[in-house]
């Protein structure tokens, strides 16, 4: 763990936090747009690698002509809130902004905080997120554009150091980059502490290149719902979730009560429920392939991810609700 500049001696007018692992090319591009920044005050970058990262470390070593950047390692690899939490206690500034290093900040990023700052000692701000999706997008890109409609996400979110302070920051069990976000914004409503939308505070974010069926490895996220719904109940089902995926449940239940008549012996039972699961497929189907593209590559990867994705999420649910003691579905 080391720091690759000197501290930064005098106060900055805001510090950004960036957590990043093993992502060198990307984390340069997001690098490049805040050194271009047109912003008329001092700003310091915060580079946090989630673990020992040679090649971040090498590529940040490149651009050490800029003081203002600042690049630390954790000693191991804990997740991007631990990260992000370990980057805005070492900030030079009372106002801290978060991106991730997939991202690209428009040249007024930092200036539309700024801007909007008025020396509150308590509160949080907002930008907009764009993502560049094609027209026929697959659903792994409409799903990640899925940003652009988020309330609060820390691929552009800002706060004063008081307010983070206040909500002990990022939760650490929240250890994938997933509701960490949503956890940090629902901290700050039970604080009381105003969260401000920005709409001239934007970042661009792009969609990375997604290999086939990563839907299938997403669904292992759907643990920290269960976390998250148990520290706020009530929240969780007025803006993330109004009800369970009661479909998901039903479709394993069809699929299960089919494979036992089949082996009890009752196959005018199985065929009824085999009936149910296939109805509840095909619109599972329908309803991913909507608006996307009609590729047969694609199309393949629906129809056999739509038919693992409930058993995959109910399993990662039920080992959720059962990890952090909490009746969740």
């Amino acid at each position: 763990m080391g720091n690759l500049t000197e501290n930064i001696d005098q106060l900055m007018d805001i510090s950004v936090v960036i957590p990043t692992y093993r992502r060198p090319q990307l984390l340069g591009h997001c690098l490049n747009a805040l050194f271009n920044q047109d912003f008329n005050g001092n700003f310091e970058i915060i580079v946090v690698s989630d673990g020992p990262d040679p090649a971040t470390r090498e590529m940040v070593e490149d651009r050490r002509f800029d003081k203002r950047l600042r690049y630390f390692e954790m000693p191991r690899k804990k997740g991007p809130a631990a990260a992000r939490n370990y980057g805005w206690k070492r900030a030079s500034s009372s106002l801290i902004a978060f991106t991730d290093d997939d991202t690209q900040p428009e040249k007024n990023w930092l200036s539309a905080f700024k801007d909007a700052y008025k020396q509150e000692s308590k509160i949080a701000f907002t930008g907009k997120v764009i993502v560049p999706i094609p027209d026929s997008p697959t659903d792994y890109e409409k799903n990640t554009a899925g940003l652009q409609i988020a309330e609060f996400v820390t691929a552009n979110c800002c706060c004063t150091w008081l307010a983070l302070q206040q909500t002990a920051g990022f939760d650490e069990r929240f250890a994938l980059a997933w509701r960490e976000d949503s956890d940090l914004h629902f901290k700050l409503i039970m604080e009381g502490i105003p969260v401000v939308n920005i709409k001239d505070a934007r970042v661009l974010h792009p969609v990375r290149n997604a290999p086939w069926g990563v839907s299938l490895r997403e669904q292992q996220k759907g643990k920290f719902n269960a976390l998250l719904y148990k520290k706020f109940p009530a929240l969780y089902r007025q803006r993330i979730q109004p009800s369970p995926l009661w479909n998901y449940y039903l479709m394993v239940i069809s699929s299960l009560v089919f494979v036992v008549c089949i082996l009890t012996s009752h196959p005018w039972l199985a065929l009824y429920f085999f009936v149910g699961w296939t109805v509840l497929l095909a619109r599972f189907i329908y309803l991913r392939l909507k608006g996307t593209s009609k590729s047969v590559s694609h199309i393949l990867e629906m129809i056999f991810t739509s038919i693992c994705i409930p058993f995959l999420s109910v399993y990662w649910q039920i080992y959720g609700a059962w990890k952090y003691r909490v009746l969740f579905l």
